[in-house]
């Protein structure tokens, strides 16, 4: 046995594991992809027959239709603070379930590693970063922010009653692309920011339940509601191969409403392959490969998708 002393980890460190800061790339690029498309309609001219000033940017949006870096950087802010609390409000929340499950009992709050009021003095800290970077952005947004932090509430709970919160959690990841494309345009009138999102959305809820089919056993003796554990685990992945059917087919729609050009498809293909890697990899048979799945295709997934957005504005308009 080492006499070599076992040192801690930091505070930080327990906390930047806790709320996952590394998944923010499943999120923070749909969330630049709404305020991107949103800056896009937000038209300064003014009808010829009225005399006025020359058109002027917004704090949001340019003169040639892009977010301003201080949008960028506050949409950022607020995706990251969201995220955060409703990681903390899921940990706490769900403490008891996550200790009964040996995949989860050793998360900071089960095991102890975070005291309570650690825990909730980060999340009021994420909570006041979040309404800081909201009351930054568009006005819309001054009024719809407690829409998904209620949602963020709700999440935890809905898994001791239904498996519909895949879905209630896609929601969640979807309303990103929603609150971009309102932080710069001051609108969510449009119907593209909720078809982009609904794709997002029904992403979410298929690698959601793929992540699932690992906790079938610990579920299904706990009494916790999930696809796979309500229905089985080949149901679950063929679901879920659905799903990402549809996930691609809104993709193409959203593009269609938002007038993108040949880059965004070329994102949306290369997306495509990756969500059929995805579900090729991971079957009824060999749940062996369901990291690989999760973290490194649904990554990719979102990095191509914005690359193609990012190329069609660039070289396209």
């Amino acid at each position: 046995m080492s006499d070599v002393p076992q040192t801690k980890p930091s505070k930080f460190k327990i906390l930047v594991e806790l709320v996952k800061f590394e998944h923010s790339i499943f999120a923070l690029p749909y969330a630049f992809t709404g305020a991107i498309y949103g800056a896009l309609t937000v038209a300064f001219a003014v009808p010829a027959i009225f005399p006025a000033p020359a058109p002027q940017p917004t704090p949001w949006v340019t003169l040639s239709h892009w977010p301003t870096w201080s949008a960028i950087v506050w949409v950022t802010i607020a995706m990251v603070g969201a995220r955060a609390v409703a990681f903390t409000l899921n940990r706490a929340i769900d403490k008891e379930i996550d200790a009964r499950n040996p995949r989860t009992a050793g998360r900071a709050v089960p095991s102890g590693l975070i005291k309570a009021w650690e825990l909730w003095t980060f999340t009021a800290v994420m909570l006041a970063a979040y309404l800081l970077a909201v009351y930054n952005l568009a006005p819309i947004t001054h009024w719809l922010w407690p829409i998904p932090l209620a949602m963020f509430i709700v999440y935890p709970y809905l898994k001791r009653f239904t498996s519909l919160a895949h879905f209630w959690l896609g929601a969640c990841l979807g309303l990103g692309v929603v609150g971009g494309w309102a932080g710069v345009a001051d609108s969510v009138s449009a119907l593209a920011p909720w078809v982009l999102g609904a794709a997002v959305a029904i992403w979410t809820t298929g690698f959601d339940v793929i992540y699932a089919t690992q906790d079938y056993d610990s579920d299904v003796a706990d009494g916790v509601h999930s696809i796979p554990a309500d229905y089985g685990i080949p149901f679950a992945l063929t679901l879920a191969r659905a799903l990402h059917v549809a996930t691609v087919a809104l993709f193409v729609w959203g593009g269609f409403l938002v007038g993108a050009g040949m880059w965004y498809y070329v994102g949306v293909a290369v997306a495509a392959a990756l969500l059929w890697y995805e579900n090729a990899i991971v079957t009824p048979k060999d749940l062996s490969r369901l990291d690989a799945a999760f973290f490194t295709v649904n990554g990719l997934v979102s990095v191509f998708m914005f690359a193609g957005v990012l190329l069609d504005r660039l070289i396209a308009r």
